[in-house]
């Protein structure tokens, strides 16, 4: 099966997704410049996610949506297992959000102008003026129900556990005092690794934990806050995939 899932994916899945990934891409770019960025910025690439899931034949389970408040402005917190966690959320999540993601990314043809247009956040650290920036640039963007996804700890794992988080999300969620919603990303890592080469068919599952308010305002709420969302996060993984494991990449 796994020969014949691999002829698949060459001959017929990754041709239709690679002009899927053209035009979900055109579309967004097109619709923003024309104005409403946060439908053309989400819709599209939902849809485009979903599309990259169904016919790469990956199964989804969603558990927790109904904890979310329609009207509130979340910062959802995930792990990063893997290439597909981008499809998970932006496919499955059932909010409307901006990325926060790399500088980096921006430089991927078609995928980089599109998240440009659409109003996701570019972390950009080359100096202390350039972060309040990004951080400015986040804040307008949470209002009328819009949420923010950051990954916390910033890299991909390498072996399927947790890495460390850290601060930057619990920051902004204190100064604006908007509640954190941690994520649990299950089977991503099964279906693309960081280091895998070929996609392979397994259940992917999102778990949306309770949202965690803020409770107070400063230092300490940030650390409670951070150590709260990350036992959630952790408490939905498997056994093999529990305790933490720094990569090598995450500073």
């Amino acid at each position: 099966m796994k020969i014949f899932y691999a002829i698949y994916q060459v001959c017929i899945a990754l041709p239709i997704l690679l002009v899927l990934t053209i035009l979900t891409a055109l579309t967004t770019i097109v619709g923003s410049l024309l104005g409403g960025a946060h439908v053309w910025g989400y819709y599209p690439g939902k849809v485009w996610s979903q599309l990259v899931c169904y016919i790469l034949l990956i199964p989804v389970r969603v558990r927790g949506r109904e904890k979310l408040d329609k009207k509130t402005s979340y910062i959802f917190v995930p792990n990063h297992q893997g290439s597909f966690d981008i499809f998970l959320i932006y496919g499955f999540l059932g909010r409307n959000f901006k990325w926060m993601m790399k500088k980096s990314l921006r430089k991927i043809p078609f995928v980089g102008k599109a998240c440009e247009s659409a109003g996701h956040i570019f972390v950009d650290r080359s100096g202390p003026k350039k972060v309040i920036e990004t951080i400015r640039q986040a804040k307008a963007s949470l209002k009328d129900g819009v949420s923010l996804v950051v990954f916390p700890e910033g890299a991909r794992t390498f072996t399927g556990h947790m890495g460390y988080f850290k601060k930057g999300a619990f920051q902004m969620a204190d100064d604006l005092q908007l509640p954190v919603v941690p994520v649990t990303i299950d089977g991503s890592f099964e279906v693309l690794s960081r280091t895998g080469k070929w996609v392979s068919r397994h259940r992917m599952t999102l778990t949306i934990h309770d949202p965690i308010p803020p409770k107070e305002k400063g230092l300490e709420n940030i650390k409670a806050t951070m150590a709260e969302a990350y036992a959630a996060v952790e408490s939905a993984l498997p056994e093999q995939y529990k305790g933490m494991v720094k990569n090598a990449d995450q500073d």
